[in-house]
């Protein structure tokens, strides 16, 4: 996603980063999720892929969807 306006937020496992999805969601933000170990799979390839999910947002977002990603992070550490 290089010379695009969406800035990765967060990479991580793919729960906290359904738990952030649906979060950013809830506020109204529409994120970008890039798995490729999920599109290795899906197209066939197995899982020879070990890269873990991102989270991309458009940059006008930025600043609401960090302190989102900051909140889940907190609220899973305290957990």
């Amino acid at each position: 996603m290089a010379d695009s306006e969406y800035i990765k937020i967060y990479t991580g496992g793919t729960i906290i980063i359904q738990v952030i999805k649906q979060r950013l969601e809830d506020a109204g933000i529409n994120p970008v999720i890039k798995d490729e170990t999920e599109s290795g799979r899906l197209a066939g390839f197995g899982s020879s892929l070990t890269g873990q999910p991102e989270i991309y947002v458009h940059e006008s977002e930025l600043e609401t969807a960090s302190g989102i990603v900051e909140t889940v992070i907190s609220e899973m550490e305290t957990n």
